[in-house]
């Protein structure tokens, strides 16, 4: 047996508390070595003279590791336990906190079991369930459709309106303006709930020379452009109305050079009560040479010092204010990873505060685990999701066994809590559309979308993907919603419908590959939806069934 490929460890993403009286438990091994995992546990403090045995479940495989787990349900909140191991010679060995070894003295097991201490309810991390149940829909605010200020619409607006230069349609420069509002979604809140939609997640709305809106002047300003405060509380009435919620991004990673606390700097140095609110290195900023840390490399958005006490409180005061004046459900977080976790454990209880099913939604691309515990985020963008429907839709580097090993390898990377809680999705603003990638293929396309549909957590569908748009890399992926009749959105609707169901939203998961062809299954109460993907260019027959080439099927049973 390659006892270096055993890995468990107490308190982590092996041993942790689902609830307050449940506890899973997660041990992986090299893959294909064991044939048998057993859990032998009990109380903490009676384990040496008292214990008890259960078979761990086979529950995922990558390209290098199998991985077994357990859910118990606990009568005592302090467990001890250790692993009983069989491996493919008939080999037994018990796994300690002093590894593998043929003989384990339990008399003495104080010293070496593996622990729960004490599952403190406070020390849970606690699933926000309408995440697992959410249909996202992310809008570039700019780009999708205009409201005339007299009520009407626009989806073409006269170039040189206001702030707008360019036509509704044309291909976008960094630079461009074409006018869309916060009115404009108002205006379209049926179209999109019928389309299956119940969450928006708006790019900045606030204060802003871009059209972007990530260089932030005023964050408790609704950008004139977009229509003023009050027609973001047009908007979030309109969704409450409708039973739909709304997330906004927060920018506090860093800011416009235009925000009144870096002006001050810049006209009175270290003399400013602000110097410290940025990581300037010198008296007064420069930007030749460049003395203060910024976002990326642009000049023009210093970044926010968040180890500062005084901005902590500043930048969660706004974080609150979105909360109590418009009832928002929650925040994206941008560039969360360059932010402080002192920063991200204070604004999280204090957004916490006004309710736990306010989301707190990370921009983090890579393994979050340190903020995915309990204590910052309930979830990240998961762009590793992302990269795996590329490499295999569009790059061809996975094929259905690949898929396979790639989705169970993500799904070992977090607490489930926290799987359950992703934000799936297959491209953003960020990012090339996923329709220009794959070639243009609707058939593709549609197949992403049911993958992304079938992993735990929520399914965000970035705008436009429903027409389908298309859209190279920023700002190509940022063009104008096309509005008008499109045969592909009633597909589109149609597959979203299938996440209502209870199986997409609580199931279990199981991922498996046949004859090439991509295997999803989601279990809950009784009710199965699988879901077949065959990502080939020849026609499938599998099970009985046919699934055309690129194409997907649905199967539901009770």
């Amino acid at each position: 047996m390659n006892k270096q490929a055993l890995l468990h460890k107490s308190d982590s993403l092996y041993s942790f508390a689902a609830g307050e009286d449940c506890a899973e438990l997660r041990l992986r091994a090299a893959r294909g070595e064991l044939t048998s995992v057993y859990l032998v546990y009990g109380t903490k403090h009676r384990f040496c003279v008292e214990r008890k045995s259960i078979p761990m479940a086979l529950v995922a495989t990558d390209e290098l590791f199998d991985y077994f787990a357990v859910r118990l349900t606990l009568a005592d909140k302090r467990l001890a336990y250790v692993f009983y191991l069989t491996d493919a010679d008939g080999k037994h060995y018990y796994y300690s906190e002093d590894g593998a070894t043929e003989e384990y003295d339990f008399s003495l097991a104080f010293y070496n079991f593996f622990q729960l201490a004490y599952v403190n309810p406070n020390d849970v991390m606690p699933k926000v369930d309408w995440l697992s149940d959410a249909v996202v829909y992310q809008i570039f605010v700019d780009r999708f459709n205009r409201a005339e200020p007299n009520g009407g619409a626009s989806s073409k607006p006269a170039v040189g309106s206001g702030c707008i230069n360019m036509k509704w349609g044309e291909k976008p420069t960094p630079k461009s303006f074409a006018g869309g509002n916060l009115d404009g979604i108002t205006q379209k809140l049926d179209y999109l709930r019928d389309l299956g939609v119940n969450t928006l997640y708006l790019t900045p709305i606030f204060t802003s020379v871009s059209n972007h809106k990530y260089d932030i002047s005023d964050y408790y300003n609704v950008d004139p452009h977009f229509g003023g405060n009050e027609a973001f509380r047009r908007l979030s009435d309109g969704c409450r109305a409708r039973g739909m919620r709304i997330i906004l991004d927060a920018v506090f990673n860093h800011c416009s050079e235009n925000i009144a606390q870096f002006r001050d700097v810049c006209k009175s140095g270290k003399k400013s009560k602000y110097h410290d609110w940025f990581v300037i290195r010198g008296d007064k900023p420069t930007k030749r040479p460049l003395n203060y840390d910024v976002f990326a490399e642009c000049s023009y958005m210093p970044k926010w010092n968040t180890a500062n006490p005084e901005v902590i409180e500043y930048l969660c005061g706004i974080g609150e204010y979105w909360i109590k004046e418009y009832g928002i459900d929650g925040w994206r977080l941008d560039v969360s990873d360059e932010v402080s976790h002192e920063f991200w454990r204070a604004f999280r209880k204090r957004i916490k505060a006004f309710g736990a099913d306010k989301v707190l939604i990370g921009e983090n691309w890579h393994d979050s685990r340190s903020y995915l515990m309990g204590d910052q985020f309930d979830s990240i963008m998961n762009y590793a999701f992302t990269k795996a429907e590329l490499d295999f839709f569009v790059y061809g580097k996975l094929d259905a066994k690949g898929l396979c090993e790639r989705l169970n390898g993500l799904l070992m990377r977090n607490i489930t809590q926290a799987n359950y809680m992703m934000l799936n999705l297959i491209d953003c603003h960020d990012t090339h559309r996923f329709f220009t990638l794959c070639g243009k293929n609707e058939e593709k396309l549609l197949s992403a979308l049911a993958v992304n549909m079938f992993m735990p957590g929520a399914t965000m569908v970035y705008y436009g993907t429903e027409i389908p748009l298309e859209g190279g890399y920023d700002p190509d992926s940022r063009r104008c919603f096309i509005w008008g009749d499109h045969p592909f959105t009633d597909r589109v609707r149609e597959l979203l419908r299938y996440k209502k169901l209870e199986a997409l939203c609580a199931g279990d998961v199981r991922f498996d590959s046949e004859d090439d062809v991509f295997i999803v299954e989601r279990k809950a109460d009784g009710q199965t939806a699988t879901l077949y993907v065959n990502n080939t260019d020849k026609e499938k027959t599998l099970f009985g069934m046919t699934i055309g080439a690129y194409g997907h099927k649905i199967i539901v049973e009770k």
